[in-house]
């Protein structure tokens, strides 16, 4: 019988030439103009730069410059800046175990000189240097040349040595639009470097450096290069967390800080998620993982999250000799990292934005076209009082705040009905306390008017009109106290009556015995049953009616990569939006001018209460100005 592939020759083993090693070197390091550029602009941020212009043509594929104002190179050292492995950035192993620089291989240029032609100018700003020096990389002729304090490095005919290559490039437009992608990741790291990108003679963009400092800084650049709509539709993120006492790496602190876009501001595609690790952009699967299950209970289905997050730790502490284009990393305590970013996102999307969105326009006492309605002053809050009155069988058991309208200001006013929530049980959950009254004038929400088809709130505030959809609206409510009330308790377990055995992977068996302790306080008991089985004693009380055995292998396999207790919530938090969804406020249930109100109110301090439990909004803002165009006023 024919063998199905035919025997390959046999070949001497042997080692291979410099040139050929550069040229391997160059195929992980080269894979298209973009990569160039990411390498150059490299060099230059850490030779301190503090303005960059990058030339191209064609794309790049003719030439790429890349010209800094950074601290040069000596002229005996330029010769040597062109061979394998030279770098001035590490000498030891201990070097590389704390890279703090964006280089460090020392490979880069030697890779692209022998793709293509490569040409180097650069003064140091010294006395004994007076001017400047060119050094041709093909040649090695070195002769002097006028030119301020800096480098520029030309690269000209990519690919010409590797022709294949060059075949496997894209169109003009492609290629430039990846090469302003490198320049736009390096631009949100760095706001205090002014970059500018020309391409064919044209300056096609342009970041001036940032003033500001901190987060005003990070801000302003990101305004800049993605847009005022990335930061109108963003909120800040920041996050430290200490190393705990006594650990190896003493107290080193581990921050998270940045801008994530709310959940109305999510794309189809991921193009707009941007993690950077000490300043490095990345594409790690920790911080992106962490960064999703942030969003799982707001943003549903398939809508990718936009974000800029940056995680500062100690340099000893994650991995960046990884890949050879340096944009994977490997964290020491990966899921150390992935519950600070959870958590950090987490935080920063579960205030409510109608406080900031009241903020958008100041108050205004007059009415007319473009201008803000005046709002009228309410009284004091008052406590509601519980009717024994029920919806589908089912009491009212989660009342709504309400207040006082001024024409019944020192009157009794009618008892509101408290809308029904979904207690599985005859015990009422305990309703929150009443929040801090607010001045009428600074209600986000604004003060209720009317309620359309049964479906819709209309409330006035300052910028003009807010409508709501109430049943979104109460179900995030009712959603959010439901958890609470398990979080404020540790979770129960409730044993099996025949325990759960499924054939268990090695890795599996042995994450279940490391992380015993772990289980239990996630409400899970699995244990070893056979060297290969494993069997589950005991869920958590509220996921008894799910599968034991899918929910142990989901944990179990959670658990050996990120932080598992995102599995037992996400499961537990499925079930409090079935039970919310059914419990909220149905449409058509007509509410009192009272009850609309209490409903404004919690949701001005509720966590999250801009979106449902199915990631739709519960709210949105019609401004005057945009009320005033559609009646054409002011025209």
């Amino acid at each position: 019988m024919n063998a199905p592939y035919p025997r390959p020759p046999r070949r001497p083993i042997r080692e291979l030439p410099d040139e050929l090693i550069s040229q391997i070197a160059a195929g992980e390091v080269v894979e298209r103009p973009a990569s160039v550029v990411r390498e150059l602009l490299d060099n230059a941020l850490d030779a301190g730069a503090t303005q960059i212009t990058v030339r191209l043509q064609a794309g790049g594929v003719r030439l790429i410059s890349v010209e800094d104002n950074g601290c040069g190179i000596l002229r005996h050292e330029l010769s040597t800046a062109l061979k394998r492995h030279a770098t001035s950035k590490i000498a030891s192993l201990s070097d590389l175990e704390s890279v703090g620089t964006m280089g460090f291989r020392g490979e880069a240029l030697a890779a692209i000189c022998s793709i293509a032609e490569v040409s180097l100018l650069t003064r140091v700003d010294t006395p004994e240097e007076p001017h400047g020096w060119l050094l041709d990389g093909r040649s090695g002729e070195l002769q002097p040349t006028a030119r301020s304090p800096g480098t520029t490095v030309e690269v000209r005919e990519l690919f010409f040595a590797t022709p294949a290559r060059r075949k496997f490039l894209k169109t003009d437009a492609t290629e430039l639009a990846h090469c302003i992608e490198a320049v736009r990741r390096h631009a949100l790291a760095r706001p205090e470097v002014g970059f500018a990108i020309w391409h064919d003679g044209k300056l096609v963009a342009q970041w001036r450096a940032v003033t500001a400092q901190g987060i005003d800084a990070l801000r302003q650049r990101l305004a800049d290069v993605l847009g005022e709509d990335f930061i109108a539709q963003a909120v800040a993120v920041s996050w430290p967390v200490a190393l705990p006492a006594g650990s190896e790496d003493g107290p080193q602190r581990l921050r998270v800080w940045g801008f994530a876009g709310v959940p109305d501001a999510a794309r189809t595609r991921s193009d707009w998620q941007y993690a950077y690790v000490n300043g490095r952009f990345v594409r790690d699967k920790v911080i992106t993982h962490a960064s999703r299950s942030a969003y799982e209970d707001v943003l549903h289905g398939h809508r990718q999250p936009v974000y800029a997050l940056f995680v500062s730790l100690d340099p000893t502490r994650v991995d960046v000799n990884v890949h050879p284009t340096k944009i994977e990393v490997r964290f020491r305590d990966s899921r150390e990292v992935h519950q600070a970013v959870r958590h950090a996102v987490e935080s920063a999307l579960a205030a409510p934005r109608s406080a900031a969105a009241a903020q958008a326009a100041p108050m205004s006492g007059e009415t007319g076209a473009g201008s803000a309605p005046a709002v009228q002053p309410e009284a004091a809050w008052s406590t509601p009082d519980r009717l024994p009155s029920t919806l589908g069988g089912a009491q009212n058991t989660l009342p709504l705040q309400r207040y006082a309208p001024p024409h019944t200001a020192g009157q009794r006013v009618s008892d509101v009905g408290a809308l029904w929530s979904p207690a599985a049980t005859t015990d009422a959950p305990p309703a929150s306390p009443v929040p801090t009254p607010l001045p009428a004038g600074d209600w986000p929400l604004g003060r209720a008017i009317a309620q359309l088809q049964g479906v819709y709130i209309l409330a006035e505030n300052a910028q003009g009109l807010v409508v709501v959809d109430m049943h979104a609206a109460h179900e995030r409510i009712v959603y959010e106290r439901l958890k609470q009330q398990l979080d404020d308790e540790q979770i129960p377990s409730q044993p099996l009556l025949i325990p759960a055995t499924f054939a268990a992977t090695p890795q599996e068996v042995a994450t279940a015995e490391d992380n015993g302790v772990v289980l239990a306080m996630l409400g899970l008991e699995v244990v070893p049953f056979s060297p290969k089985t494993l069997a589950v004693r005991a869920v958590p009380t509220t996921l008894a009616q799910g599968d034991p055995v899918e929910l142990a292998r989901s944990v179990l396999g959670e658990l050996g990569q990120h932080d598992a207790s995102t599995v037992v919530q996400r499961a537990r938090n499925e079930l409090l939006a079935t039970m919310a969804c059914h419990g909220a406020v149905r449409a058509n249930r007509r509410l009192t001018i009272d009850e609309m109100n209490a409903l404004l109110r919690q949701m001005e301090t509720t966590e999250r209460s801009d979106q449902c439990n199915h990631g739709r909004p519960t709210w949105r803002q019609v401004s005057m100005k945009e009320l005033d165009a559609l009646f054409l006023r002011g025209r």
